[in-house]
């Protein structure tokens, strides 16, 4: 389902934008932590642009024959070349650490977001996009790495810095130094008007790519649709027509950005004005106080030097405000539960319960009412019915992927949702009807489950699958590419290479969803075979309608669900 991504109405996005405030201060709050050496570097690059000035402004003085002291000159190109090489070293770490400091806050955000993802699964992503939720994970992660690598700590020197370049510039002339600070406080607020303008600007911008993305996405997967209905040309007309949209969007927030470096370029030209005619020979008959008018006019620029380096950084915390909305839109994970001891279920096997369990989408009648079941170790559950009985949906609720509105899903005893994550995923196989198979060796693809597993387990897992056959056939064998999903191969090879990779995790309770659907029966009847001996020994839940899937489940002494005759005996009791 596609996702439009359409603007925000005023109403939606002042809501969104106070719900997205106390993330932007929690992540400031973090990064500011975490910014502490960085602020130290830049406080050091300030002292040593102020020694840098009072040297350099004594040489001038100097070769302009306007102060004479050369007892000091030595001291002066001593103390100018210790503060130049002192400064790009500084400057040195200090791009070091920004990098650092917005790889690691990359680290966690992205972590984060996959976390949250993996943790709610496919179920309660239902109706997101998922180019919409790729976006999130990569570029609005992406856009968060200037804000912590460059913002944060171009904010704090752009307070420390001005500070100590005001200080000694009141030290050495207090009407000159008043003119610094006066100058300098007019710069955040001609900043803050123009990043009103350029918060919005970005909000935009990244509505854009995101309905460019999706569309894209949606386009690549039904390329063949497109071609055969004879709409390449038309969708190739509407790709251009978002593509220029995304660049007006970006070229609006780039537009709106160059008025805050506007607004400090003015102001840096007004204070460099006012403190030569402070110490103009037009006012004094002769150039009044050499070294330190000097000092003066070589610190005017070194005082707006960290205002131009925040004002180059504002952008970031703009893209902040456009991506914070989707941060926050994400549902929350889970709650954390106590975890329940499950050491021995790999050993012992799995005893699969659905007590009183009762599931629907919405207000209507629920998909699963009151039902209660129990597979034992070893045990085969068939669950037949037609579609929309609830199949699919009992396959989520033992996976994780739903939550029941009442009763409770047992593994052992144990109600699913206070395992062990990790613990549970590594007990559970799966194959469904259209397995997925991912852009990477036919090897890889096995190994998916289990990458550790030895050579020995992985031709084992290959032989029982009845994958010999056809990896010989192949040129470059295990090693042979396969494209995203699962090009170039048929549906049985695909649902053998799940088999195998099944085979290979060795998981004590295996969930089997329609796995020879859309298949001839001469293919359905093999896979079943190989099916049979990956059912030995464990719990299995078999959702199906085919005929020769019951068939094959009534040999291994399955037991049977009937899902539309629950269904309708509830109903029936209901009548009455």
């Amino acid at each position: 389902m596609e996702h439009n991504a359409e603007p925000l109405g005023k109403d939606e996005r002042k809501t969104r934008g106070r719900r997205a405030n106390p993330w932007i201060k929690a992540e400031q709050r973090l990064g500011f932590v975490a910014a502490r050496w960085a602020m130290a570097l830049g406080a050091l690059q300030s002292l040593a642009a102020i020694a840098q000035a009072a040297c350099a402004a004594v040489l001038l003085a100097a070769m302009l024959h306007v102060w004479h002291g050369a007892g000091g000159m030595v001291l002066a190109v001593l103390g100018f070349t210790a503060a130049v090489l002192l400064r790009a070293y500084l400057q040195m770490l200090a791009e070091r650490e920004g990098f650092e400091l917005g790889a690691a806050a990359r680290r966690r955000l992205r972590g984060g977001v996959l976390s949250t993802l993996l943790a709610l699964g496919p179920a309660k992503l239902r109706g997101r996009h998922s180019a919409e939720l790729a976006a999130t994970a990569v570029d609005r992660v992406e856009a968060m790495d200037g804000f912590h690598a460059r913002w944060i700590p171009a904010t704090a020197q752009a307070i420390i810095g001005p500070a100590l370049l005001g200080i000694a510039a009141l030290y050495a002339d207090w009407r000159a130094g008043l003119i610094l600070i006066i100058a300098g406080l007019f710069v955040p607020f001609a900043m803050a008007l123009a990043g009103i303008g350029a918060a919005v600007a970005a909000k935009k911008q990244f509505v854009a790519m995101t309905r460019l993305q999706t569309r894209f996405l949606d386009r690549i997967r039904g390329i063949s649709t497109l071609v055969l209905a004879g709409r390449a040309g038309d969708e190739a007309k509407a790709l251009q027509a978002a593509a220029a949209e995304l660049r007006q969007r970006t070229m609006r927030v780039l537009r709106v950005a160059f008025l805050s470096s506007t607004a400090l370029d003015l102001a840096a030209a007004a204070a460099l004005i006012l403190i030569v005619l402070r110490f103009s020979p037009l006012l004094h008959g002769h150039l009044a106080l050499a070294p330190t008018a000097l000092f003066l006019v070589l610190l005017t620029p070194e005082f707006f030097a960290p205002l131009r380096a925040f004002s180059a950084v504002y952008a970031d915390r703009m893209a902040v405000e456009a991506v914070a909305d989707e941060f926050m839109h994400l549902p929350p994970p889970p709650a954390p539960v106590p975890p329940v001891n499950i050491r021995s279920v790999a050993a012992h096997g799995v005893t699969l319960g659905f007590e009183h369990v009762t599931f629907g989408w919405g207000e209507g009648r629920p998909v699963l009412e009151n039902l209660s079941f129990r597979v034992g170790k070893g045990e085969v559950l068939l669950l037949t019915g037609p579609s929309g009985t609830g199949k699919s949906t009992i396959m989520d609720l033992i996976l994780g992927f739903l939550t029941p509105q009442s009763g409770q899903v047992t593994i052992n005893g144990a109600p699913l949702d206070t395992l062990v994550p990790a613990a549970r995923a590594k007990m559970l196989g799966w194959i469904g009807q259209k397995p997925v198979i991912f852009a990477g060796t036919i090897e890889e693809n096995i190994r998916f489950g289990r990458p550790e597993a030895s050579e020995t387990q992985l031709a084992d897992a290959i032989r029982h699958a009845h994958l010999a056959e056809l990896i010989a056939t192949l040129p470059n064998g295990l090693k042979t590419m396969l494209g995203e999903g699962g090009f170039g191969l048929s549906g049985g090879q695909a649902q053998r290479i799940a088999i195998a990779r099944a085979f290979l995790k060795d998981a004590p309770l295996l969930l089997l969803d329609e796995p020879t659907a859309h298949l001839d029966p001469a293919v359905e009847r093999d896979l079943l075979e190989s099916l049979r001996h990956l059912s030995i020994g464990r719990t299995v839940v078999l959702a199906t309608h085919s005929t020769q899937a019951m068939d094959f489940a009534k040999t291994i002494g399955a037991k049977r669900v009937d899902l539309d005759a629950l269904r309708y005996a509830s109903w029936r009791s209901e009548t009455v």
